[in-house]
């Protein structure tokens, strides 16, 4: 969120109010957002109601009634959201539209996904700005499966990311995330994913054709040990990786 707010703030000259957060799941990126400020209000979106309900039940408690107030959940197809009364879900016009962690990649096919870009552009006020995130590099195309140690503040446990299949015809791939624990025990395929891994080329393309001038991209660092800061910086031109994270922003 942090970066989302400076990222506006730089391009846009002023702080970002109102957000959408597509695909929203349990909208945790909603709840945060009206959670930081007073004059923040956030539109939340998923076609799944079992997760919506979880955010009902769950997440807006922690809020007091005056931050529930500025959050809205709708249950809809982001493909049919639209601010006209033609729409099938109706949608105000926000500053900002969100769609994170690679789940614009649910849509497979080039038409619709330029449908749904340009459903974004028509929901945003004329200095409103889309933010995406994508990832990539040549492990991304392979079958394969990365572990990786969380020694939070809870109990340590090990985060599988398994890429179980990539056909390099349709682009279509399927993952996986798996859990295991230090007593043997596994949590089995807690999350799955089937989508297409768009390249960012065809994604550069495909905004500007549905209206946005060309895209700004951000792109992680890395620290003296080799492993990612966190830290996203715009760049023109990356390094083919073998596995890379990035942001991007589109103005209308």
């Amino acid at each position: 969120m942090d970066f989302i707010q400076h990222s506006f703030r730089d391009l846009r000259g002023r702080p970002a109010r109102s957000l959408a957060e597509d695909f929203c799941g349990t909208a945790a990126v909603c709840r945060e957002w009206v959670a930081r400020d007073a004059r923040h209000r956030a539109i939340g979106i998923d076609n799944d109601p079992a997760v919506l309900h979880w955010a009902r039940t769950q997440r807006l408690p922690a809020l007091s009634p005056e931050q529930r107030a500025r959050l809205r959940l709708i249950e809809a197809d982001v493909l049919d959201l639209g601010p006209a009364p033609a729409a099938k879900a109706r949608c105000e016009p926000v500053d900002l539209v969100l769609a994170m962690n690679f789940s614009w990649w649910l849509i497979t096919e080039r038409a619709a996904l330029l449908g749904y870009f340009r459903g974004v552009r028509e929901r945003l006020v004329s200095d409103g700005l889309f933010m995406l995130d994508s990832y990539g590099g040549y492990d991304a195309f392979r079958v394969i499966a990365e572990e990786r140690a969380i020694e939070d503040d809870g109990p340590p446990f090990t985060y599988v990311w398994d890429q179980t299949d990539y056909d390099p015809i349709s682009g279509r791939m399927q993952c996986a995330i798996h859990f295991a624990f230090p007593d043997g025990s596994r949590l089995e395929r807690a999350f799955r994913y089937t989508w297409r891994l768009w390249t960012l080329p065809e994604l550069r393309e495909l905004l500007v054709e549905a209206g946005f001038r060309e895209p700004r991209i951000y792109w992680q660092g890395w620290d003296e040990h080799g492993e990612p800061d966190g830290i996203f910086k715009p760049v023109t031109r990356a390094e083919p990786d073998a596995g890379w994270i990035c942001y991007l922003s589109a103005e209308p």
